[in-house]
């Protein structure tokens, strides 16, 4: 009996952000025919959302291609995948990633949005780039922990805040429950404290109003870095308050988008 050809070797990418928001990839491949594709396939999307990036030679064995922060990219989660011959596109896992320009990144906001794109490891090991478009965005810089409370500050970008602005919380799925907050502002930086004691039990997140009630509605969110996923790298321990509700614990945390929002959970007095 003739023996199982071995599985093929994962393709390897190595990736490199630059302070524009841009990604390179250079991929690890010999033998290739054809016009050699990097493909990124937007996952959960209606339809086959794709974009193709041309792969040139760069180096003897490697294959790079380039993804300018000026191609658009929808807000999601995007498989990379190497079409290098004839056949079915191979999935991409990650080599050397080097993010350290996005962490460094301070975007104008002159085109009415921020775009963010980071690179990850799946759980399986392979490679997905999460990708946020805002517009505009409200990016957090700062969690401080107050007695009884949280003062949050940040800069928004994309619109300038007026003297009508101010934040909000909403509560649960629905957002029926709306806290409104004062926000000051200087110029496209502002801060807000957040007391816990006005909040009922659950989950509230957090939304600026910059050009108040009549204005967009901007989630508050951290993204301006190199962490795809904020939940398990950045967390702030709980403060005991008592409520109208009974006492609870208060905090802040990242949701699965990076979105910040509060958790309020009932304690036993």
């Amino acid at each position: 009996m003739t023996p199982p050809n071995p599985p093929a070797a994962p393709l390897r990418a190595d990736c490199v952000g630059d302070s524009a928001g841009g990604l390179t990839f250079d991929v690890a491949a010999r033998g290739t025919t054809g016009a050699p594709l990097l493909i990124l396939r937007r996952r959960d999307a209606d339809g086959d959302e794709t974009v193709g990036l041309p792969l040139a030679p760069a180096a003897e064995g490697v294959l790079r291609a380039a993804l300018p922060s000026s191609v658009a990219l929808s807000e999601g989660r995007w498989d990379a995948y190497a079409a290098l011959s004839d056949g079915e596109p191979r999935r991409l896992v990650p080599g050397v990633t080097d993010l350290r320009s996005l962490a460094a990144r301070v975007p104008g906001g002159l085109l009415g949005h921020v775009a963010v794109r980071i690179p990850y490891a799946t759980r399986q090991g392979n490679l997905t780039v999460r990708s946020w478009l805002r517009a505009p965005h409200a990016e957090t810089a700062e969690l401080e922990p107050v007695p009884g409370g949280l003062t949050v500050r940040g800069r928004i970008y994309g619109t300038q805040p007026t003297p009508d602005a101010h934040a909000e919380l909403r509560a649960g799925a629905d957002q029926g429950r709306v806290r409104r907050l004062d926000l000051v502002t200087e110029r496209a930086d502002f801060a807000f404290t957040v007391p816990y004691d006005g909040l009922a039990p659950g989950d509230w997140s957090l939304w600026l109003r910059p050009a108040g009630a009549s204005g967009p509605v901007v989630r508050l969110a951290r993204l301006l870095d190199d962490v795809a996923d904020k939940r398990p790298v950045l967390t702030w321990p709980r403060a005991r308050v008592v409520t109208a509700d009974g006492p609870v614990e208060a905090g802040p945390y990242y949701t699965g988008d990076n979105d910040l929002s509060l958790a309020v959970v009932p304690r036993e007095s």
